[in-house]
Order: C-alpha cells, then sequence, then structure tokens
C-alpha cells in the first residue's frame, strides 16, 4: 500500500502548488501565474482520481483521471502561447 501513500503525497503536492499559485495570482495579477494554477489544478484532480482508482480497482476510471490532466496542461499551453502574443 505504499504506493497508495505515493499518490496521496502527489494529490497533496499537486493541491498545495496550485493553491499557492492561485494566491500569488491573486496578489500580482500576472497572466502565468493564472495558467500555471490552472493547471495544476487539472494536475491535483488527476492525482486525486487517481489514488481513488487504486482505493476502487474495480471500477474503471482511466479516462476521467487522464481529462483533467489533458485539462490543464492545454490551459497552461494556451497560456504560454497568449502570453508571448
Amino acid at each position: 500500500m505504499i504506493e497508495g501513500a505515493v499518490y496521496f503525497l502527489c494529490a497533496l503536492t499537486s493541491v498545495a502548488c496550485a493553491f499557492i499559485l492561485l494566491r500569488s495570482y491573486q496578489r500580482n495579477r500576472t497572466g502565468i501565474l493564472l495558467w500555471s494554477a490552472l493547471c495544476f489544478v487539472g494536475l491535483a484532480l488527476n492525482n486525486i482520481l487517481l489514488f481513488v482508482d487504486l482505493l476502487f480497482p474495480q471500477v474503471p476510471l482511466q479516462l476521467w483521471r487522464l481529462l483533467p490532466a489533458l485539462v490543464g496542461l492545454m490551459l497552461l499551453i494556451y497560456g504560454l502561447i497568449w502570453d508571448l502574443v
């Protein structure tokens, strides 16, 4: 069950990063902070669903746990391109 602890700590780290980035965005209003925070929200959801998938292996959650990560990374890529323009 060590992998469960690792997945839980990864989820906790992603949530903490998203919180720190959102708090920093509220202070500075820099676009890249917003896009990075939204990416980490998606990654945190991915990690939470990965932990849930480990707890309930009979329920297929692969698609549902990959979608938040995909959306988060797409938002980050969009934000990086948008800030260059």
